[in-house]
């Protein structure tokens, strides 16, 4: 007999699907465009039809407009967000191929893709067909008999799902597939707006039905229920009626299965490799035609199978769909669909003969394989090279660190000479590495995670993205050669030299790789002079100062836990004073309860999915003063964090090898262009406060011949608001010296400079903060403590006061409405993909962003700046003096107190002059110490 097996696609569903799945990775090419949602759905789609391997085949998708649902329920599907524009960009190419693949597309104006799927598939098992219903909504379950099933495609390595009759029953705990639409009729759906009846809930409309088959029959024994759930049919009957009828899919939709038009032919090749070459699907390309889209060419033994595909045969197997694998095995097949040549560079011999032809070279891209991620703690296991796609060099190292050491030697010409350029994937690390080892890497320097961070700042830059993003190739993960975290991980050391060799190489083949399209994108954005300027030589800067580090003293530490511990401990007793109950504080359902349950502490947002009060800092801030408790609560959360976040854990970081802590900056991390930091994150120690503030008395100089400098910036990101508005009333006030605060208030409030009280300061000092970054009406009278119309006269006054600001503001939103960036004085970009998004809290979210980033990123671009010039001037000098620390808009030294002067005279000029022929007038405030809050 004949096998006839007709899968029906649920276009949206699994569009949405794709997309959702990588939402917090989305893949971008080097156009900007994202191919999540587009690449999702072909891997879909293609894994389907090697395994499955269907006879018949269509995909559905949903109309526009209206359907007939919305005839007799206008509301149906009313609160769902408008499609994301990522969405609404992936199905311009979607259904086109689709059309290539050579599969029908079907669609049915008034009919929604579930009704025409439903349709075909009754028709199609009429005519002996075994019917897929490929989707992942559930509402499908009400279709399956014993030739249709639900077919949910795996995801992230999970099995297939293929549910037929018994499962469903069993899913969905009734006795007739039929229940399914009762279950969705009683309990609703939010997702489509059905209402149902309230106070049901999956699990009691089950029950019902057990006990009365059907929604008809509990409605019409609704007499037989008790309490507010008798009282809820009887009132909402109507409304269960009207949802059931809205969950039910109508299988005699106006569309007729018709098997010829079904069959599954083989594919157009040439639309397919068309669309795939506008998208950059290299690896779909190899796949699926066998075509190298990098170099033009067919890959010989990589063509498609004939019955399917068309011209050139290929074993289905040389595929292996996502669903079906783990992320290993997919990239083991790439790599093996990949031509490479891998090499093991394990004796002096081979060393010397790779030397010499790297040395040939303009450009090397450089990678080390270590014991750990701290570089400072870490040992080198081995060192990889790269100079032309598709081959790379693997040099191992021995464990016996002076053995390391000689061989990392044989390679010190090579790196530290100028003429070459280095290309690395986080080549700060690289660079600290070999420094342990006595090599210094000099530059040029290419590195891909800064240069896509430059590209797409609001994106990852892990070398896994980029290359699943522009190379379309998936890597290996390194947790299938150590293991996961945890007792049983291994060492890179521990793992077979064979393997690391492929790993490793295949970091610095595929960096190399990714500099011709990050070259590309960086032209097209004009970011190379930021990057030649300011993040490539920054990248040295950073170095040296982490590799320096700073002191700590373990001992002024341990005796401030103990008085925090005691702080604590009083704060504890308070509280459980003042709410009448013990209970857990670090439990947010426990504070939940006591505060809104038995303190009857007015709650005033929407609670958790799972049904809990949220007692976050921002929701317990605003509720500040309300209850002394609330106070009490958040004091003690910030003196328990001060305590397990820094005051405990510093001492741990010290680096025995040195005894002092080093911190990682991170270039690629914040999307404004600021540096962050981490292992400490020195960013977050409270300054505001007193026993934020004791922190930093820890953070001392090497020894007596030495003292802590800091200098900071002051109100710069006002200053440069002034510059790059032109606003002329900021540009007075900060060009006559005045406190720029006391100004605003005297303007905003009306009154002369030397009558603007105290208060009227701080709340100019909170406008002048708040309102140049978006802040609204209501955020201010909360901040303020003032009624909303108050605050949104203030901000009136505000404007008028200084309207080049507000003029500022409009046209920034402007130009990133039609351009979808905007810059920073010195270019650094940043794209707003969600700018003109027709949700209006998305786009607004976006203006913000828009106001916000040329500030923050040139107040970043200029101590940036600073750092790279005074590390010059000190090794102009040859001082010995060094900069140890950058947070915010502070700069932190350890100087040689013979130097103190000269230095100080240079960290002024090139803090103030960081960027030239400003309007405004940057000031920098300096002061010393014998620790860090001493100097400050």
């Amino acid at each position: 007999m004949e096998d006839k097996r007709l899968f029906l696609l649920d276009g949206h569903a699994l569009v949405y699907r794709a997309h959702f799945a990588f939402i917090t990775r989305p893949l971008i090419n080097s156009k900007g465009i994202n191919t999540s949602a587009v690449t999702g759905f072909v891997r879909t789609l293609w894994d389907l039809m090697v395994n499955q391997k269907p006879t018949h085949i269509a995909v559905a998708f949903d109309p526009k407009g209206g359907t007939f649902r919305h005839e007799y329920y206008p509301q149906y599907k009313a609160n769902r967000d408008a499609q994301p524009e990522d969405i609404t960009i992936a199905m311009k190419y979607i259904p086109e191929i689709v059309e290539a693949f050579n599969i029908p597309v079907v669609m049915v104006p008034n009919y929604e893709a579930d009704d025409i799927i439903g349709t075909l598939a009754k028709q199609a098992e009429k005519e002996g067909y075994t019917v897929y219903m490929v989707t992942p909504d559930k509402d499908y379950a009400q279709l399956v008999s014993p030739n249709i099933y639900m077919y949910k495609p795996g995801r992230q390595g999970n099995e297939v799902e293929i549910l037929g009759e018994k499962e469903i029953l069993a899913n969905w705990d009734i006795e007739r597939v039929e229940q399914v639409i009762d279950v969705l009729g009683l309990q609703g759906d939010s997702v489509d707006n059905i209402p149902g009846i309230p106070g049901i809930g999956p699990k009691s409309a089950v029950a019902l039905l057990k006990e009365f088959g059907s929604v008809e029959n509990i409605i019409a024994n609704a007499d037989k229920l008790k309490g507010k759930q008798k009282d809820n049919v009887i009132q909402f009957a109507d409304q269960a009626m009207l949802s059931k009828r809205l969950a039910t899919i109508n299988i005699e939709s106006p569309i007729q299965f018709d098997a010829a038009k079904f069959n599954l032919d083989p594919i157009n090749r040439e639309k397919v490799k068309e669309i795939f070459l506008e998208l950059e699907f290299r690896a779909l390309a190899q796949q699926i035609l066998g075509y190298d889209l990098t170099s033009g060419e067919p890959k010989s033994g990589q063509g498609v199978q004939q019955s399917l595909f068309g011209a050139e045969p290929q074993a289905v197997s040389d595929y292996i769909p996502p669903s079906k694998t783990d992320d290993y095995e997919i990239a083991k097949k790439n790599i093996s669909n990949s031509p490479h040549t891998y090499h093991l560079i394990d004796t002096e011999d081979k060393i010397k003969e790779l030397i010499m032809m790297l040395e040939k070279a303009t450009e090397i891209s450089f990678d080390t394989e270590t014991t750990g991620i701290d570089a400072h703690q870490a040992e080198l296991v081995g060192m990889s090279f790269s100079v032309k796609p598709g081959e790379g060099y693997y040099v191992p190292v021995s464990s016996d660190q002076k053995k390391a050491k000689s061989t990392v030697a044989l390679f010190k010409g090579l790196l530290e000479n100028p003429g070459i350029k280095k290309i690395g994937q986080n080549i700060k690390y690289d660079m600290t590495m070999m420094k342990w080892y006595g090599v210094e890497v000099e530059g040029p320097y290419y590195d891909t995670m800064i240069t896509h961070y430059l590209c797409e700042p609001d994106l990852r830059h892990k070398l896994d993205y980029l290359t699943e993003s522009y190379l379309d190739y998936k890597m290996v993960p390194i947790e299938d050669l150590i293991g996961k975290g945890g007792k049983n991980q291994l060492s890179m050391r521990d793992v077979a030299v064979e393997k690391v060799k492929e790993y490793a190489c295949e970091d610095a083949d595929l960096t190399l790789q990714l500099v011709p399209v990050l070259k590309k994108m960086m032209k097209q954005n004009e970011l190379d002079e930021l990057y030649t300027k300011i993040e490539e030589p920054l990248i040295r800067v950073l170095c040296d100062l982490e590799y320096e580090g700073i002191k700590i003293e373990p001992s002024f530490l341990n005796d401030y836990s103990k008085e925090l511990e005691k702080l604590i401990i009083e704060k504890e007793k308070d509280i459980y004073k003042n709410a009448g109950v013990h209970f857990n504080i670090s439990s947010p359902k426990q504070v939940g309860e006591v505060l809104f349950d038995r303190l009857k502490v007015p709650y005033r947002w929407k609670k958790t999915s799972s049904g809990q009060y949220s007692t976050d800092f921002d929701k317990l801030s605003e509720l500040a003063g309300e209850h002394i408790v609330i106070d009490s609560i958040l004091e003690y959360r910030k003196l328990f964090k001060l305590k397990s976040t820094y005051v405990d854990a510093l001492p741990l970081m010290v680096n025995p090898k040195t005894g002092r802590v080093h911190s990682n900056f991170n270039q690629a991390r914040a999307a404004t262009g600021r540096l962050s930091s981490e292992n400490p994150n020195l960013q977050n120690i409270p300054i505001k406060d007193e026993a934020g503030r004791e922190i930093r008395k820890a953070f001392v100089p090497r020894d007596e011949n030495h003292i802590i400098l800091a200098a900071d910036y002051s109100q710069i990101e006002l200053r440069i608001i002034a510059e790059i508005s032109n606003d002329q009333a900021m540009l007075d006030a900060f060009i006559a010296g005045n406190d720029f605060h006391k100004a605003t208030a005297a303007k905003v409030y009306g009154v002369p400079y030397d009558e603007v009280t105290s208060e009227q300061r701080r709340n100019a000092k909170t406008v002048n903060f708040s309102i140049t970054y978006g802040a609204g009406a209501t955020n201010l009278s909360r901040q303020l403590g003032i009624s909303r119309k108050d605050a949104q006269e203030l901000i009136q006054s505000y404007f008028r006061e200084f309207s080049g600001l507000k003029n500022y503001m409009d046209e920034t939103v402007r130009m990133a409405r039609e351009y979808g960036y905007v810059k920073t004085l010195l270019g650094r970009r940043r794209n707003l993909r969600d700018i003109n998004s027709r949700n209006s809290l998305t786009a607004s979210n976006a203006e913000r962003v828009a106001i916000n980033t040329p500030i923050q990123g040139t107040a970043a671009d200029m101590i940036k700046i600073a750092m790279i010039h005074i590390h010059d001037a000190f090794k102009k000098h040859k001082f010995q003096s060094r900069m140890v620390l950058q947070v915010h808009d502070e700069l932190v030294f350890d100087v040689y107190k013979p130097e103190l002067e000269q230095v100080k005279v240079i960290i002024e000029d090139k803090m103030k002059n960081a960027i030239p022929d400003l309007k405004v007038p940057i000031l920098v405030e300096m002061g010393t110490g014998n620790n860090w809050l001493e100097a400050h």
